[in-house]
């Protein structure tokens, strides 16, 4: 109180700091480094009673075990002193008997002599026999105690021969031989437990497993050793796969090789082993057969276990190098007998077949999302050359398309190994036949439809471009056409050659294995498919082409049986001379403007141009012979009909046939449906009561004269009416989707009977459904 008191009566400076300040500051140091001491020294103390709590326990831990070692030194003191005791009191017997012998012996001196040497002959062997065995036994135990398991073994093994009682040859019926037989068995049972504990250790080394099985197999316990063997040999593959399976994920696509080698070498490995130490026993060949085919098993599911998403290519690449290891692997096990081929790929077939499936789901999906996908895929010049000659700054994204189809397709059949091909590739080559009709599926959208109902349920489906001009439509059948016909048996004609070679005799390791009928198929049956699929998407063009040449945009159609009635059709009897009908001659003309846009689209592709437009031409008489609307207005009795309405409709037809005769692109099918319709006219203008033959000319006069309206119409000199005509008739919306069977190729009489796919394939030039509706 008093320092305060005088603290108060002196002013107090900024710089000058109070004793009671500082007091209270080193006070709160120290208290605070005191409090920390004292915590250390908390801790310090729970450290050492922990530490002498642990050496307390485990100093009563040794001295439980060292009294319990004193015990045991006790036991053992004991049992030998027993021993001991019981053979002196044998020992004691013996010579009592004897005693009495001896005694008994000179009690009657009559017989003395003959007892005497009775005595001896009992009294020298017995002894003798009961000793060596004890030594024999005591030798065992001695071996067996330092676990010197081979000494043992030839010990038990020269004593078992040598035996008389072991052999049965003996008395086995007296007490000592049972004894000794006993005791002989319970050796021997200690050494086998011995031998099957060294067996059974982790550590244990090629050496020590090999001299275990073989003293398990002289003490007669082969079918135990051999399970043994192959326990050990389990153990080691398993005790590898489980080191290696952490590492699977680092390398998702060559671990599935790794596997293979760790399973297929230890099954190697135990068969070579078996044969050394237990020969060529059939027994134990067919055991080594069922464990391989069980460790077989349990690869294949680690290989599914530890594979990657099957709807990767990763997982493709994996699944592919499986199978061309483990069969590898498999036909250098044949040399040791051991068969495992077809059983590996019964096994192998769920898994390859699944992440095949997947694959090429996810193909389908990137097809119908082709055009979805930003950017060129990267292809090889050899892929990209034959699609460039469609790229236009208008259609770059149909030929983008197209590359990128062979791109999914490249990209799948890269990641195939050669044995998988051989066992899968008829499976992967329908699969990309598939694949490609679902490409002709996208293309077939892209084409526009005349239908609002058919536009209202694709505005549901995303469609990311149309193919709106005729340029546009021509690019997008000549890009197909050359994926189907080029690029595509370009890029799987690994799988053919690979196919192809696992025929030849000798051709590799696999040859034993016969490949199932959906792994096979031939090279003219799959191009065929991509023929029927062309077909189809050819076809949708033709078709909707002619409809939206045919029906105007109010859906009144063209080609009206009533111009043959009033003359309204076309210039029969013109200044100028004989005239097909107006729609016919602006059929002409479109076919002309299609020809010349077909010229640069498709150029150097002089045989897709001349299908399509031989098709196309197909197409107008096909529609007009099964128009049954048509046909009516020929059959109403109300309507009369005139003679040159008949003659206007033949040259209509003859001038179509000339058409495709000056266009190049002749066809013998358009030729048969147009006299087909010409005979079918004939007949109905006859049962109306029109005179066909005073009403006709001769063949050659229509035929003429056809040709001469085409030069005329060539040269321009048509008038201005035809001109005017085709500007009314000809309003061409583009719009071309529609859905139809798979249709056969299109016949032509152009080199060969090649179709629109492929210039190989053998198929007929008159489809049935092509033929004469009459004959």
């Amino acid at each position: 109180m008093e320092s305060s008191d005088e603290e108060d009566d002196f002013p107090s400076h900024e710089w000058i700091t109070p004793q009671s300040k500082i007091n209270s500051i080193y006070q709160s140091n120290t208290e605070k480094g005191i409090r920390k001491l004292c915590c250390e020294l908390l801790d310090l103390k729970d450290a050492v009673e922990n530490l002498c709590g642990n050496m307390h326990s485990k100093y009563l831990a040794f001295l439980r075990i060292s009294e319990e070692v004193v015990e045991m030194e006790h036991e053992l003191i004991e049992l030998q002193k027993h021993v001991s005791a019981q053979g002196i009191l044998v020992q004691d017997l013996m010579s009592g008997v004897c005693r009495e012998l001896e005694e008994w012996n000179q009690a009657n001196s009559d017989t003395q002599e003959a007892n005497s040497d009775t005595l001896c002959d009992l009294q020298d062997p017995l002894p003798n026999d009961i000793e060596d065995h004890k030594i024999f036994f005591e030798n065992i135990d001695v071996l067996l105690a330092e676990h010197k398991v081979e000494e043992a073994v030839e010990a038990l093994d020269a004593e078992e021969k040598s035996s008389l009682e072991l052999n049965g040859s003996g008395d086995a019926s007296s007490t000592e031989a049972s004894s000794y037989n006993s005791a002989f068995l319970k050796r021997k049972a200690m050494l086998e437990d011995q031998l099957v504990e060294i067996t059974e250790q982790p550590s244990v080394g090629n050496v020590e497993l090999k001299k275990a099985l073989s003293g398990l197999l002289k003490l007669g316990k082969g079918p135990s050793a051999h399970q043994l063997l192959l326990k050990a040999y389990g153990s080691r593959l398993q005790k590898s796969i489980e080191s290696f399976i952490p590492s699977c994920s680092i390398y998702p696509e060559t671990y599935s090789a790794t596997l293979s080698k760790l399973v297929f070498s230890i099954i190697s490995l135990t068969a070579k082993e078996s044969g050394l130490i237990f020969g060529d026993n059939p027994v134990y060949t067919n055991r080594i057969v069922q464990w391989a085919e069980w460790e077989l098993e349990s690869f294949v599911r680690l290989v599914k276990e530890n594979a990657p998403s099957s709807e990767t290519i990763s997982a493709l690449r994996a699944a592919s190098i499986c199978v061309q290891a483990s069969l590898s692997h498999c036909s250098m096990l044949e040399s040791q007998g051991l068969k495992l081929s077809k059983l590996l790929i019964v096994l192998l077939r769920p898994y390859i077949e699944e992440v095949l499936e997947m694959n090429f789901r996810r193909a389908r999906r990137m097809v119908l999302d082709l055009a979805g996908n930003d950017g060129m895929l990267p292809l090889s010049p050899r892929f990209m050359s034959p699609l460039s000659a469609f790229a236009s700054s208008s259609d770059s994204v149909l030929i983008d398309s197209g590359t990128g189809f062979m791109f999914i397709v490249k990209d799948i059949v890269e990641q195939l190994t050669p044995v998988a091909i051989s066992h899968f590739g008829g499976t992967i080559l329908s699969r990309i036949s598939q694949l490609f009709d679902k490409y002709v599926d996208a293309m077939i959208k892209a084409l526009p439809s005349p239908s609002e109902d058919e536009n209202l349920m694709e505005q549901k489906e995303v469609i990311h471009f149309r193919a709106e001009t005729d340029a546009q439509q021509l690019a997008l059948l000549g890009t197909a056409f050359t994926v189907a016909d080029e690029l595509l048996p370009m890029a799987v004609s690994r799988i053919w050659s690979t196919q192809n070679e696992s025929k030849e005799p000798g051709s590799g390791p696999t040859e034993n294995i016969v490949p199932t009928a959906s792994n096979t198929i031939e090279f003219k049956d799959w191009r065929r498919h991509l023929q029927h699929s062309l077909d189809k998407l050819r076809d949708h063009f033709c078709r909707q082409y002619v409809l939206n040449f045919i029906y105007s945009r109010e859906g009144k159609t063209r080609l009206d049986a009533r111009m043959y009635l009033n003359g309204k059709g076309g210039n029969f009897f013109g200044d100028s001379g004989p005239l097909p009908s107006l729609p016919f001659q602006a059929l002409f003309a479109k076919l002309q403007q299609l020809a010349t846009v077909a010229g640069d689209v498709l150029l150097g592709k002089e045989k897709i141009q001349k299908i399509l437009l031989s098709r196309l031409t197909e197409t107008v008489v096909m529609w007009l012979s099964d128009e049954q609307d048509f046909w009516d207005v020929f059959e109403d009795d109300s309507v009369p009909l005139q003679p040159f309405g008949l003659q206007q409709l033949i040259l209509d037809m003859h001038f179509t046939v000339e058409i495709a005769l000056c266009g190049g692109y002749p066809s013998r099918n358009v030729h048969q449906i147009a006299s087909a319709i010409i005979a079918r006219a004939i007949r109905a203008f006859s049962e109306r009561g029109v005179d066909p033959q005073s009403a006709l000319r001769e063949d050659e006069w229509f035929v003429k004269t056809a040709k001469a309206a085409i030069n005329k119409l060539l040269m321009g000199t048509s008038g201005s009416e035809a001109s005017e005509t085709d500007e009314e008739l000809i309003i061409i919306h583009d719009e071309i989707v529609s859905d139809s069977d798979d249709a056969a190729s299109c016949p032509s009489t152009i080199e060969s009977s090649d179709s629109f796919a492929s210039a190989n394939m053998d198929e007929s030039e008159s489809p049935m459904y092509f033929t004469d509706p009459e004959g």
